[in-house]
């Protein structure tokens, strides 16, 4: 029997080792030095850690497709350095591995910065196509446009070395932990969770970010109970490299007077200080943060099994995008809706999710059969959802081939004809 062992992250600590631990998180396509201009401010009270996403900065390219599993990659890291406590504060894709800390892994989080960050980053289509546009282009495209998404104009017109940094950081990391990267955001969705959160929280955003700006943030502070919110004038994105002055103030004043007690996993709240008796009255020490009880997440219910539909409304998202699938709800009435809910239920929850076949293979399948049948709007369907289950516009040209020996080629000219036009708008990068 082999052990399997939870990749590691690539990390490196700054600070006094004796001071309470400070961790941040890194945004998509970026490496720990977003951080370099707080580290000296912050290693004055704290042993900071920082850590690079799989296969960005050089870190050993081993694919994170879900902000639960890159979640569980740092704690592996930190459990090795024996790191129980800790403070966090990360940036975008950074922020949500600090939102599935404080839901999933309350006891370990004294106080969470939330930078650029969201409940819900875009929508999935969004990343899925950036997928898409990485496997088929390579990085370059999303690289040349990483200024324009990151920084202000006036900013990276004035600091054109950070600004060529920032491209030069894209542009050498592994392009399959960035498609994962995107898919974890893709997959990210918290939003009916953000009143669990028990920590207090600093939520800190960019006035001009255009990409999680400060709608998203007062989407965090409306539902996190204890949530403050920071906006920075003249920042976009990457407001910590921006504004690294304002930021690096916000984290100090937040993380030296939100610091939440230890938590009691006996049970199940944070602990208090002993009480004071003064001249007959009780005192309770003032408090570092507030008094809260820590949430239990809901077991699964017993009995009765998955429900095919929620599984299959799921999956078909997944595979066909949100704005087709939202498409195909918004035409359904009462007399497709039984149709519909068919489909949902048996094809997408039933056959889709069986695990005899990974979804590259079930499309490979599905151009096939769809090839032969002649029904050429669901190829075009089906191709987009093979983009999105990871195969190349090669690969689909193969199985396009290997359509013309056995369906017919008047069947594979149709169905060059439809792929064809829909790998050309999938695949070519936006400007």
């Amino acid at each position: 029997m082999s052990e399997v062992t939870t990749p590691t992250l690539q990390y490196r600590c700054d600070g006094p080792e004796e001071a309470p631990v400070l961790i941040l998180g890194p945004s998509l396509g970026t490496t720990w030095h977003m951080w370099d201009r707080q580290i000296p401010e912050l290693t004055k009270q704290w042993r900071v850690f920082r850590f690079d996403l799989p296969g960005h900065g050089g870190a050993p390219a081993y694919p994170g497709g879900s902000v639960g599993d890159l979640t569980v990659r740092l704690l592996a890291t930190l459990e090795g350095l024996g790191v129980q406590r800790f403070g966090y504060a990360g940036c975008a894709l950074g922020g949500a591995v600090g939102l599935e800390l404080a839901l999933r892994h309350p006891e370990r989080l004294a106080s969470l910065a939330l930078i650029a960050a969201s409940p819900r980053f875009g929508t999935a289509d969004e990343f899925r196509q950036r997928g898409v546009i990485v496997r088929t282009n390579g990085l370059d495209p999303i690289a040349r446009t990483a200024p324009d998404r990151w920084f202000t104009s006036g900013f990276a017109a004035a600091q054109p070395a950070i600004t060529e940094w920032a491209v030069q950081m894209v542009r050498t990391t592994d392009p399959g932990c960035y498609i994962a990267a995107c898919e974890a955001l893709a997959s990210f969705d918290v939003r009916a969770d953000l009143g669990s959160v028990g920590v207090p929280t600093l939520v800190l955003v960019g006035s001009d970010d255009q990409v999680t700006g400060p709608a998203e943030a007062r989407t965090l502070v409306a539902g996190v109970p204890d949530a403050r919110l920071a906006v920075v004038p003249g920042a976009s994105h990457l407001v910590p490299v921006e504004q690294p002055a304002a930021v690096t103030d916000l984290l100090v004043r937040h993380f030296s007077t939100a610091w939440q007690p230890a938590f009691e996993a006996a049970t199940g709240h944070i602990a208090l200080p002993a009480v004071q008796v003064q001249a007959g009255q009780v005192v309770v020490p003032q408090q570092t943060g507030p008094v809260a009880e820590i949430a239990a997440v809901p077991p699964h219910p017993q009995g009765g099994g998955p429900d095919l539909y929620e599984t299959g409304i799921k999956v078909r998202r997944e595979v066909l995008g949100d704005a087709h699938v939202d498409q195909v709800l918004a035409q359904t009435d009462d007399f497709s809706g039984d149709f519909q809910e068919y489909v949902t239920r048996s094809v997408w929850g039933g056959v889709w999710d069986r695990p005899g076949l990974d979804r590259r293979t079930r499309s490979c399948v599905t151009l096939t059969a769809l090839a032969a049948g002649g029904h050429l709007e669901d190829l075009a369907v089906h191709t987009r959802a093979a983009l999105r289950n990871g195969l190349t516009p090669g690969e689909i040209r193969e199985v396009l081939l290997q359509a013309a020996v056995y369906c017919g080629v008047p069947a594979a000219n149709s169905a060059f004809r439809v792929a064809q036009q829909v790998v050309r708008e999938e695949t070519t990068p936006q400007e």
